[in-house]
């Protein structure tokens, strides 16, 4: 896989601008990226198949064996491939200041378990995150689910794809979002908030029927990506690791993850790395966002 260049934009190529002008692309192959995740997904797995404990950490959220293998596998080679990106992961002993993380152009940001709830609950829909930002945006990220096999990857440059039990990979685009009609829902299986559930029945006065599919981690968005749902609203707390790498997943398929209430698109590499509530959604061809709702 090569790492991402930095491609000078039309304006700074005509003044002689340098790197601090360029315009930030990603062509990134994923050959060497889709095996890190599936090697730190097989750890997961190793970990599930036995008994394992829990501790909680000082936020209260859960710990275990498995995000801890999963970390230091895909620390290790993400440092290793690429030594001048950093590396920024839930389970990092240290998370770097926003007084360091502010200057970083392009760094990961990895969950190396997403789902730990669900991983515990044993379910399945638990996931292994690995995305590239640039500029506050995840440009290109991996989704492993590897209880079920399933890859999600993608960036501008090369499109989303989707690949289960081994099969070869087809790409995957979002549908559209419906005027009205019936509207596929997917939301937590673990945190469905007041606040979401009161997202959902406002919706009924633009649809006729409403679906709701209930799904753990990061596939909730991986599901909008593939058109098997159209909406996933998001008013609860995330942290910038869960929803990264299926961002630019999403991206990749045409959809948008925008900040509830408005268009904006979610930013990253904020000082508190919170995510404010968001609605991810596929295509929007000729409407308003639905997070306006």
């Amino acid at each position: 896989m090569e790492a991402c260049p930095r491609r000078p934009s039309p304006e700074a190529t005509r003044h002689g601008a340098g790197a601090a002008s360029a315009e930030p692309v990603c062509t990134m192959r994923f050959d060497t990226l889709l095996p890190i995740a599936k090697q730190a997904g097989e750890a997961v797995m190793r970990v599930y198949a036995r008994g394992f404990g829990v501790v909680r950490k000082e936020d209260g959220s859960p710990l275990t064996e498995a995000d801890a293998a999963a970390h230091r596998i895909i620390e290790s080679r993400l440092l290793a491939e690429f030594p001048q990106i950093p590396v920024l992961s839930e389970e990092s002993p240290e998370v770097a200041s926003f007084a360091v993380r502010s200057g970083w152009e392009r760094y990961w940001l990895v969950d190396p378990l997403d789902g730990t709830k669900e991983f515990i609950n044993r379910n399945g829909q638990f996931t292994v995150n690995i995305a590239l930002m640039e500029d506050g945006r995840p440009v290109a990220g991996v989704v492993y689910a590897p209880a079920r096999d399933w890859m999600y990857w993608g960036s501008a440059d090369t499109g989303a794809y989707k690949a289960s039990g081994g099969g070869s990979p087809a790409p995957v685009q979002c549908a559209e979002v419906p005027a009205g009609g019936t509207v596929r829902i997917v939301g937590s299986s673990s945190h469905l908030s007041p606040e979401t559930r009161s997202y959902i029945r406002g919706l009924r006065s633009r649809y006729s029927e409403i679906t709701f599919t209930a799904m753990g981690s990061s596939l909730k968005i991986c599901l909008v990506a593939e058109g098997a749902a159209d909406l996933y609203p998001r008013l609860a707390p995330t942290m910038e690791w869960d929803t990264a790498a299926a961002h630019a997943v999403l991206n990749a398929a045409g959809g948008r993850l925008v900040e509830h209430g408005g268009s904006r698109e979610l930013r990253y590499n904020k000082e508190h790395m919170l995510n404010g509530w968001f609605v991810a959604e596929g295509s929007r061809v000729g409407r308003r966002s639905s997070s306006e709702t």
